[in-house]
């Protein structure tokens, strides 16, 4: 069954305050009224080949254990393993879409920027520090011509007993580098927790 995030998310934002919702994240410095924020999600990533997609975008994911999940339409995302933690990339970006250290998936602590001078993975690879850390990822935007945009995301990793995506954001405008664990300014939290939209909102210039 695939499933859109916004039916969990417009509760998500209607009960929490913005402030929660910065929160969430932590020991984030950076706020930036041009990035899309998902929220705390805390979806589970299934300890199966098949794993979480999802499209940043739409908010459309598949439902954890389902092997439909690749039938996610435009999916930007995949985190899965039956033992460590993998990241699949989808067919574009041409050039990876996780950024990496080393052949493998970086782990950021927050404040370092994504952007095109990241260098990103070409193909499925591992990431197995324990705790809470930091991915940076990029995609192509269908909404505006596949324009490619940066964002991160926040993992928990506690092997298949516990790992969860905890919440993730990306810049709206194509090109522009985010920091790690960058979320909007306070007011534009305030706008989402009101309007409940989710990633399916859009910020309005």
């Amino acid at each position: 069954m695939i499933q859109s995030l916004k039916s969990r998310l417009d509760r998500h934002f209607v009960a929490c305050s913005a402030a929660a919702a910065a929160a969430a994240i932590g020991a984030v410095q950076t706020a930036d009224a041009s990035i899309v924020y998902s929220g705390a999600v805390n979806l589970p990533i299934a300890a199966t080949t098949n794993g979480l997609y999802i499209n940043v975008v739409t908010g459309l994911i598949n439902e954890p254990g389902n092997t439909s999940g690749s039938s996610v339409a435009g999916w930007d995302l995949n985190f899965w393993g039956s033992s460590s933690l993998n990241f699949f990339n989808p067919g574009a970006p041409a050039g990876g879409v996780y950024s990496t250290v080393g052949g493998a998936v970086a782990m950021y602590t927050g404040g370092e920027l994504i952007n095109a001078s990241n260098t990103w993975g070409t193909t499925n690879t591992n990431w197995n520090p324990t705790g809470t850390g930091f991915v940076g990822f990029r995609f192509q935007n269908e909404a505006n011509g596949n324009q490619v945009h940066y964002g991160w995301a926040q993992i928990i990793n506690n092997g298949t007993s516990d790992r969860r995506l905890v919440d993730f954001a990306y810049e709206d405008v194509a090109g522009v580098e985010i920091a790690v664990g960058a979320v909007p300014a306070p007011g534009s939290l305030a706008l989402l927790a009101l309007g409940g939209m989710g990633l399916l909102g859009r910020r309005r210039k």
